[in-house]
Parts: C-alpha cells; sequence; structure tokens
C-alpha cells in the first residue's frame, strides 16, 4: 500500500488530501463559497458533502471577510477549518482577519494560542480569467511573520504538502494553480504520504546552470531544462522551492555553489516578487563567490493581466523565453 500511486489531476489530489484529513481528524472542516453541493468552483471539493456532510463542508455566503473570521474564531477553538479562498485575488477582502489576526495570535498570547487554518487560494493566470482574477500574491504573505506560504507544483507534491499544511499549527497560505487543476501525475495513495513544510525538492539534478522555480512555472522550467539539454547539451539544475515561507536556503545555495549560475523564474509581477528575495538571500551568502555571472529574474511582466489570451500568454514566461534565459547565463551574454 506504502507504493501505491495512481495516475491523476491536481484537482483529485486536492480533493484527497483533504478528505483523508477529515477522516483522520474530526476536527477538519472545509468551509467557503459553493464547496458543497456545487462541488467548489473549480470542483475542488466534489463529492465531499455527500461522505462528509454539511456540518463538516460547509456553505458559506459570499463575505470573504465574514469567512475567514468564522475559521480562524473556529481554529481557536480546536477545529482545524480549510478555506476555499478560489480566485486568490478574492483574500484582499481576508487581509485583515488572516495578516492582523491569524498570524500573529501565536506570538501575543505566548504560544498559547494557535490558529490551525489553511487558506486555499487558487492564483495564476492561464485560463483567460483577467486582471481582478488572476494574480499571484504570495510575496505579500511571506512578508508577514506568522504565516506559511506553500505553492507546490506537481499532483503529488500538493496531496503531500496540502496535508501537511492541514496538520499544521499555524496559518497556512496554500497556493493552487488554476492553469493546473488538470495536469496530471502519479499520487501515492497511502494515507500517511506527508511532505515536510520547508523542504525544496530538486527535481532535475544538473552542473552547468541552477534554475530556481516553483509552482505553476516548474512544469514550464521542467520542460525548458530538457530542451535545451537534447538541442544545446546544457545541463540544467531545477530546484523546486515547494515552500516559500520557510525556505529551504539550503537546498538553494547548496545548488547554487554546484552550477555557479542562478535563473530564478515566477510567473507573479516581477517587482517585489518574492524571487527577488531568493536573490538577495544568494547575493548576501557565501555562495555569492562561487557565483560565475549574474543573478537573473525572469518574472511576470509588471503590468495588470490582459483578458485577451495572446497578450495574457506574452506577459507570462514561456519555455521559449525560459530556455533564452538559461543560454544567456550559460553563454555569458
Amino acid at each position: 500500500m506504502e507504493k501505491e500511486t495512481k495516475i491523476m489531476s491536481v484537482r483529485d489530489a486536492i480533493i484527497m488530501a483533504m478528505s483523508e484529513e477529515m477522516r483522520r481528524d474530526e476536527s477538519v472542516f472545509l468551509m467557503g463559497e459553493d464547496v458543497g453541493i456545487f462541488g467548489g468552483d473549480f470542483g475542488t471539493s466534489v463529492g465531499m458533502l455527500d461522505e462528509f456532510g454539511k456540518e463538516r463542508v460547509r456553505d458559506t455566503p459570499i463575505s470573504e471577510n465574514a469567512i475567514s473570521g468564522a475559521a480562524i474564531g473556529a481554529a481557536m477553538t480546536g477545529m482545524r477549518p480549510i478555506v476555499d479562498v478560489t480566485f486568490m485575488d478574492f483574500v484582499v477582502y481576508m487581509m485583515d482577519n488572516i495578516v492582523n489576526q491569524a498570524a500573529k495570535t501565536r506570538y501575543m498570547f505566548g504560544g498559547k494560542g494557535q490558529i490551525p487554518v489553511v487558506f486555499r487560494c487558487a492564483a495564476g493566470g492561464g485560463v483567460g480569467s483577467a486582471a481582478q482574477h488572476s494574480q499571484s500574491l504570495e510575496a505579500w504573505f511571506t512578508h508577514i511573520p506568522g504565516l506559511k506560504v506553500v505553492a507546490p507544483g506537481t499532483p503529488a507534491d500538493v496531496k503531500g504538502i496540502l496535508k501537511a499544511a492541514i496538520r499544521d499549527n499555524n496559518p497556512v497560505i496554500f497556493l493552487e494553480y488554476k492553469a493546473q487543476f488538470n495536469m496530471k501525475g502519479e499520487v501515492p495513495l497511502d494515507p500517511d504520504f506527508v511532505l515536510p513544510i520547508g523542504k525544496a525538492d530538486i527535481k532535475k539534478e544538473g552542473k552547468d546552470v541552477s534554475v530556481i522555480t516553483y509552482g505553476r512555472m516548474l512544469e514550464r522550467v521542467m520542460q525548458a531544462a530538457k530542451e535545451v539539454e537534447e538541442a544545446e547539451g546544457v545541463s540544467v539544475e531545477v530546484v523546486d522551492l515547494r515552500t516559500l515561507k520557510p525556505l529551504d536556503k539550503d537546498t538553494v545555495l547548496e545548488s547554487v555553489k554546484k552550477t555557479g549560475k542562478v535563473l530564478l523564474v515566477n510567473d507573479a509581477h516581477k517587482t517585489g516578487g518574492f524571487i527577488g528575495e531568493v536573490a538577495a538571500t544568494i547575493a548576501e551568502s557565501d555562495a555569492f563567490d562561487y557565483l560565475d555571472g549574474r543573478i537573473l529574474r525572469l518574472a511576470g511582466e509588471d503590468v495588470p493581466i490582459p483578458y485577451n489570451q495572446t497578450l495574457e500568454a506574452a506577459m507570462i514566461p514561456s519555455v521559449e523565453r525560459i530556455k533564452k534565459y538559461i543560454l544567456k547565463l550559460v553563454n555569458n551574454r
């Protein structure tokens, strides 16, 4: 049973993770808009109402402020809520509760209060949802002490890290990418398959350049790495952060020391984006002495995400642009 896997989508991996944790622990419950009969705006709770009932799969009013407040209050009483935020853009209505209450409580009460709540945020563009429904706002939350922020990029990692987030005693911002809900991959069926928060993963070993990424961009980076290796003989190491906060600095810095060249890729806007923090971490460490070139960032353009899908595709890092940046680093141009 421990080694048994099944090919499934990110959407089904999310349902499996939540369902397993709700069977394991009666204090876990799901809440949000349309999570019940409708099965979630993105189909990420289909069938759960039938198994767990309306007390544990709770439809809420369209009021993100009320949803987040109720979830944090429930967490204070010993429950473990999972909040389906749907579009990450809506989290702006939850900011006071998340930033000023959930993130601060454990610290302000000397560790006596815990907020074990997961905010599941459907992030990123790629599906034509336009400027108010396509943002990746992780940098806002990584700035706040007391919050954990995770962004897995494969179905197996989605399952393992979501289960870890549900079991964590701190508030966790869980990014899931709209463009990847149908992405498929092998997922362990073991109910105890849990991945640690705070541990990056080397998705591909290499020796010429390190490409550091997370979330939706992982799939494109892997494709670009494969193509430049086959066409140009460039050996690319792909570092999947999986967890942004806490950041696995050791894995990042060891990869940089190994290759001496580093490209950072995400689909959030470039200015103030999280990969800038990773670049600064590298620059102020002893890994800086191993660099054989500039640290490059490839990110989404600093414009609102267009509704037109041709324009939208132009502002998000593509496989071709990732390959171009890799070759720019390797060739020192």
